[in-house]
């Protein structure tokens, strides 16, 4: 029986991997100017989403042939590393674009932000594991109205390991005081996929456009597991609830 619902924020409640997208893409264009269009680093980027801050800068660093002039700038951004120097950049740039409450407003998957209030009108429990930290988390709820949404939530600061490590969703489902197995867990990358597949939980996919091909081609889902259209997702999630909780009934 599921008896709690836990949702990602970056890609799910928000459309925030197209911002990181494109603030990637903007950093690459700083190190190496002129040579590639920030629609070809943002294609580049699918590559990558749902990775760490450090696989997607070093992805993409390989990707562009970025190294050597990141490596210029490290003095600069007080960096040990030249992927250090690209996500520093890459972070000023976010920081910038979404320090507008209006953007993060307008950046809403409102498919998604709508099942998680009728999540909340039936009385289940409802987490959120988010990769972001905490001041970015803060921020983007506010922003949509969701500071009181959540019975826990659960930031990049609470756990050792990053997604697809499922420590995020077992801490969460611990607080929530229910079993990794009746929990279903709301996500849109590869890598939140299988962390929640790592914790034992029903897992229903909301795809993007950015994470689309990947969650098809990883084979971790069956299609009826992956929503591709949000006109679909009401009718996959019942499906799903109604055939998991038939084993209890």
């Amino acid at each position: 029986m599921i008896r709690a619902v836990i949702f990602d924020l970056d890609g799910t409640l928000l459309e925030t991997e197209q911002l990181k997208a494109e603030s990637y893409a903007r950093a690459a264009i700083q190190l190496k100017p002129n040579v590639f269009s920030e629609a070809e680093a943002i294609s580049a980027f699918e590559d990558f989403v749902g990775g760490s801050r450090e696989e997607v800068s070093r992805g993409m660093l390989k990707r562009f042939g970025l190294e050597e002039s990141a490596r210029m700038r490290m003095m600069e951004f007080g960096a040990s590393e030249p992927w250090q120097v690209y996500t520093r950049l890459r972070l000023q740039i976010f920081e910038g674009i979404v320090a507008d409450e209006d953007v993060l407003r307008k950046a809403a998957w409102r498919h998604n932000v709508e099942l998680l209030h009728q999540v909340r009108a039936a009385n289940c429990r409802v987490g959120l594991a988010t990769m972001s930290y905490c001041p970015q988390v803060q921020r983007s709820l506010h922003a949509l109205d969701l500071e009181s949404a959540f019975d826990f939530i659960a930031t990049r600061e609470d756990v050792e390991n990053p997604k697809p490590d499922p420590e995020i969703y077992l801490l969460v489902a611990k607080a929530l005081d229910v079993p990794p197995a009746e929990c279903m867990i709301v996500e849109d990358s590869v890598a939140g996929v299988r962390a929640g597949l790592a914790a034992g939980s029903l897992v229903l996919a909301v795809a993007t456009p950015l994470t689309k091909r990947k969650l098809h081609e990883s084979g971790l889902l069956d299609d009826h597991h992956v929503v591709d259209s949000p006109e679909a997702l009401q009718e996959t999630m019942a499906h799903l609830m109604a055939h998991h909780n038939q084993g209890y009934s």
